[in-house]
């Protein structure tokens, strides 16, 4: 059964195991992983092993894309076993095909930077994905990236197929690519098209600066609604899968779980209809379950997620297909990166969705999706949203913190308790409102903490509050859609010094325009109960959406 929460507009279903459990860690730890790893040791017995000698492998470092090869690299088998693929007739041939056209790449990623970034970065070089898509010999196709974006230079290059269509009945699959191709071509219209036939919409219509191009958001969040099917493996059982928390500081791991178990639009229970498969694994609650406290290894979650990965693909045939690049993960824990080195494919391949997107630490903005770390205490928003205008706002800046990670040391030791206009507490005095100070300031700090995710992001965006994102590597959420650097300030680390001289640089009208944006931009970071168009959850699926639209997973019949 699912817990009912109050979300402001009347009982509403919610996550399961919200609340503390009453359940031991041990009891529950045999209670699920035990039976996980026989069940897949049975299906090793039965389907054999599921590795093959001519196994594809992935190399340790995803982000160093190769410039000279347009192939994965391949290895010995016997380097690893924790990848599962099937031994199916003429494996070699397919996986070498798969190698070729089943995984998009950038084959040499400095023609994939640009100036005027994707990312936008202020601390870290900007990361403008402008690839073209070339399917089986057909006429290219732009990427993603590059319709969400007005100022391109040009597309790089994604690899081709050397291989032939082969004439063969249309398959689920076939459609599913038929109907990718389309959606692409629509979003490359809208881009430069006109926007008469979408003006009716009576929810919602993307415009301004804040969106890097508003007419191909648009357009690619219709096709998703049009089309997008996920189908989300039924294996595992809570608290570690199908479950995650849902008032912490990781409420969107939990919060998305639910909602896409319980939605009717996108999810399928036909695996031959999926663009995409969902793993329902919760880090946070392997965290709690799984690992031993204090003890610095991450094996045992590790080892869970694995055995999971070696049910499903024994189980199911889309894993090995696509060799996970249809497939996502997410976690909005520390630790979900570490978590994604369980499995080379879902390290190399799959589309993980991580609050942690740290690009030093392996996050690939081509494949992998930035989502929001939001704190919800109560499971609720009340009392968070809104706040005075501009001209009520006598704080210059404001952050309230505990003194951890790399980062907060150096803005505590320049800005605690040395200006007025910058208000700079570890703690703040008895009786001072947290919520209250973020809505008395123009802009709202959000220095990175022992990673790089912030929950004062969306706290300052649903206080109305500029946020200052200090840190370096961090790639803000939706930065596909949106265009941080209309709506937010970016200071890496060592300008912290300077930080009052820069903020005070902003014109009083900028600041209005960029006050007003965060306002705008404020519905996409809402959670909402059930979720509504363009709000957190749907934004989470759209960013993964556009990860698909990059990736074509041959046929059978294309390869044998």
């Amino acid at each position: 059964m699912t817990k009912v929460v109050d979300m402001g507009g009347g009982s509403k279903k919610w996550c399961r195991f919200c609340g503390s459990s009453s359940i031991s860690s041990v009891q529950l730890l045999l209670f699920m992983v035990v039976p996980l790893i026989v069940v897949s040791g049975f299906v090793s017995v039965i389907l054999g092993p599921l590795t093959s000698n001519r196994v594809l492998f992935i190399s340790k470092y995803p982000w160093l894309w190769s410039s000279t090869s347009s192939t994965l690299p391949t290895t010995n088998s016997s380097s690893s076993s924790s990848s599962p693929v099937s031994s199916v007739k003429e494996s070699g041939k397919r996986l070498d095909f798969l190698s070729q056209v089943g995984v998009a790449q950038v084959l040499n990623m400095e023609e994939a930077i640009s100036n005027d970034s994707l990312l936008n970065r202020s601390s870290t070089p900007p990361h403008d994905i402008e690839a073209a898509i070339q399917i089986n010999g057909g006429p290219k196709e732009l990427n993603v990236y590059m319709m969400m974006n007005d100022s391109v230079s040009g597309p790089a290059t994604i690899n081709v197929s050397a291989s032939t269509n082969k004439s063969h009945n249309a398959t689920g699959l076939d459609r599913i690519e038929a109907g990718l191709r389309r959606a692409r071509a629509a979003i490359k219209e809208a881009k430069h098209g006109n926007q008469t036939q979408i003006l009716i919409d009576p929810d919602y219509v993307p415009d301004g600066p804040m969106y890097r191009n508003a007419k191909a958001f648009y357009r690619s969040y219709v096709e998703m609604e049009k089309q997008l099917k996920i189908f989300v493996y039924e294996e595992g059982q809570p608290p570690l899968f199908h479950n995650g928390p849902c008032r912490s500081i990781y409420s969107t791991e939990g919060n998305f779980i639910h909602g896409i178990e319980m939605n009717e639009q996108f999810r399928t229970r036909d695996p031959e209809k999926a663009h995409l498969f969902f793993l329902p694994f919760s880090v946070v609650m392997m965290v709690r379950f799984v690992y031993v406290p204090d003890s610095y290894n991450f094996g045992p979650i590790k080892q869970t997620v694995a055995d999971y990965i070696n049910l499903i693909a024994g189980k199911h045939p889309y894993w090995n297909r696509s060799l996970a690049s249809d497939h996502f993960m997410l976690s909005c824990h520390d630790w979900g990166p570490e978590t994604s080195r369980s499995s080379p494919y879902l390290l190399k391949n799959s589309i993980r969705v991580l609050c942690n997107a740290n690009t030093s630490e392996g996050f690939n903005p081509t494949k992998d999706v930035s989502f929001p770390e939001i704190n919800l205490r109560t499971g609720s928003l009340k009392g968070f949203i809104g706040g005075p205008s501009p001209s009520r706002r006598p704080i210059l800046a404001f952050f309230a913190g505990g003194l951890h990670g790399p980062v907060r040391p150096v803005v505590f030791e320049h800005w605690e308790n040395k200006d007025e206009d910058i208000r700079v507490h570890k703690y703040l005095p008895k009786g001072i409102s947290y919520i209250d100070m973020m809505r008395k300031s123009k802009y709202c700090l959000c220095p990175s903490g022992y990673e790089v995710a912030s929950p004062r992001v969306v706290e300052a965006i649903y206080g109305g509050c500029v946020p200052v994102l200090i840190s370096d590597h961090y790639v803000p959420p939706f930065s596909d859609v949106l265009n941080w650097k209309t709506f937010s300030v970016e200071i890496p680390v060592k300008d912290v010094p300077n930080l009052k001289k820069i903020l005070m640089a902003i014109s009083p009208r900028q600041y209005i325009r960029m006050q007003r944006r965060v306002v705008q931009v404020r519905r996409h970071f809402m959670v909402q109960s059930p979720p509504k168009r363009f709000d957190v959850f749907h934004m989470i699926l759209h960013s993964v959406w556009l990860r698909r639209l990059n990736v074509r997973v041959p046929n059978d019949a294309d390869v044998l």
